[in-house]
């Protein structure tokens, strides 16, 4: 008896971990098509020349079992202290983990998280507390103005009608206006009272200066994802490539250079895929399709789309991202904690870039996500993170002059002393990075009713479902989908993922 087939469309963490439940635990046969020459799609990692790094920083922490089962599944967690940590002599609780990074290439590390908010050239804790450096770095009348602006907003609410009102209600006008506006506006290009408050509730959920003031004088401390997360030793794309092993010894297929160009429907089910491959261009048939693309252009690509759906798929709006990237000889940022570094720079995995004099959103330095990304533990990788729009000034910057563009705002920020600093630079452009939350976004309720619509379909991760998905969510949607096939289960329970609102930076 012939098995059945599931065709996937997209090779990124939702595609990639649907393609791995199906071939591990059913008896459908999965096949994913992948539009580019690599899998992992936004979770994918870069290699510049021998300096690895993920599109974006990519940490794994998830509150979800069956998540953290599927993630130790594939990468054994960390027993022995990584490369830095035992140079530094730096303590870490293993925690069950039998696997040796110095030994061993498939280890989840365990890694400590900082993460700060670097204004006015100093580093504020991310999320914001209460203390002394906050205090220090702020000043006395304007942790005053702070401090009444939260009391007032604590006690005279504002109708929610867009992210500003969300986050005025939550952390007071004069935090928001430091921390917030200007930075919301720098990754999505718009005011944030232009922006749904669906994306507070989705990203920031119920982080609170209350919370964090009632945690810090609590007996019982909650564990926090600012106190650690898991990393994969060669990157966020080890995870994939290795799920990606198993699919194809179970029999499953990925087919890399494959782009989807039509969805055939009939009778509310797709019939048929068209899809262009080193070979040609060909129908594609399977009993079930699982699409994380863009759902925009999944919906432009089907025959028979009714118009109001597809007015509202052709307005669905994107952020596009691009990565310049910088092997330095000197980082400026210098160590200021208690946390040993190599070469005492700044500990953080990633740090969110508040001024308003220059244009980069975040850096991250890969080598404190893994000592491994290098192969000298020695060398600094920095990565800046500009969100921009396909043809705005930054998108058409030839390499030399974002180079140029990103080498002054490193300098203008003091964590570069001088363009000699820079041994080699690096950049990296992807389009539909971010899924964003207005213009034709106020109705994608209808998408969601026409997808449902159609049997044998189902919608998967970030630009699958046009949700800002953390990698858990993503990876959560493509065990869900597996899991609802082989049981026969409501394909509709899909949007519930990233939906809980008990779901914050916190466990």
């Amino acid at each position: 008896m012939n098995k059945k087939i599931a065709l996937i469309i997209g090779g990124g963490a939702a595609g990639i971990t649907a393609a791995y439940e199906l071939a591990v635990n059913s008896d459908i046969k999965p096949i994913v098509i992948e539009s580019q020459n690599s899998i992992g799609g936004l979770a994918k990692t870069l290699d510049f020349e021998g300096l690895k790094a993920d599109i974006g920083p990519h940490r794994f922490f998830t509150k979800d079992d069956s998540v953290m089962k599927l993630w130790t599944e594939v990468l054994p967690l960390q027993g022995e202290g990584a490369k830095d940590d035992k140079l530094l002599s730096r303590e870490v609780d293993f925690k069950n983990g039998n696997a040796n990074p110095e030994f061993d290439d498939n280890v989840f590390l365990r890694r400590r998280r900082f993460s700060r908010i670097y204004y006015m050239q100093k580093f504020f804790d991310y999320p914001v507390k209460m203390n002394l450096r906050t205090v220090l770095n702020m000043g006395l009348l304007r942790t005053a103005l702070a401090g009444f602006s939260y009391i007032k907003s604590c006690f005279i609410k504002r109708k929610e009608n867009n992210l500003e009102d969300f986050m005025i209600n939550r952390f007071g006008k004069v935090l928001y206006q430091m921390f917030f506006e200007f930075y919301t506006q720098k990754v999505w290009g718009r005011h944030p009272k232009n922006i749904s408050k669906e994306w507070g509730e989705q990203r920031i959920k119920g982080l609170s200066l209350l919370k964090a003031l009632i945690n810090k004088f609590s007996p019982k401390k909650e564990t926090s994802l600012i106190e650690e997360y898991f990393y994969p030793k060669n990157g966020a794309g080890q995870m994939w490539e290795n799920m990606a092993k198993t699919i194809v010894e179970k029999g499953g297929e990925i087919h890399l250079n494959a782009e989807v160009l039509g969805i055939n429907i009939e009778n509310n089910r797709v019939v048929s895929l068209k899809v262009k491959d080193v070979n040609g261009i060909y129908d594609w048939y399977g009993d079930y399709i699982i699409s994380s693309m863009p759902v925009k252009d999944l919906i432009l690509g089907m025959n028979n789309v009714p118009e109001d759906i597809k007015d509202i798929a052709e307005g669905l709006p994107y952020r596009d991202y691009q990565l310049v990237s910088f092997k330095v000889k000197n980082f400026n940022l210098k160590n200021n904690t208690n946390w040993a570094t190599i070469g005492d720079i700044c500990p953080d995995s990633w740090i969110y870039i508040q001024d308003r004099e220059v244009n980069v959103g975040r850096i991250y330095i890969p080598k404190n996500f893994s000592p491994y990304l290098s192969n000298d533990i020695k060398e600094t990788l920095i990565c800046m993170e500009y969100f921009c729009d396909k043809g705005d000034r930054l998108w058409e910057m030839s390499d030399d002059e974002i180079y140029k563009f990103g080498i002054d705002e490193l300098i203008k920020i003091n964590a570069l002393k001088s363009e000699d600093d820079v041994e080699r630079s690096y950049r990296f452009k992807t389009e539909k990075a971010y899924p964003a939350y207005f213009d034709t976004y106020s109705d994608f309720d209808k998408i969601k009713s026409f997808i449902d619509s159609i049997e044998n379909l189902y919608l998967i991760g970030r630009n699958g479902q046009h949700k800002y998905n953390n990698m858990d969510h993503s990876t959560l949607s493509g065990i869900e989908a597996a899991r609802i096939i082989t049981e026969n289960d409501d394909k509709r329970k899909l949007w519930d993922v990233n939906t809980e609102q008990s779901y914050q930076e916190a466990k």
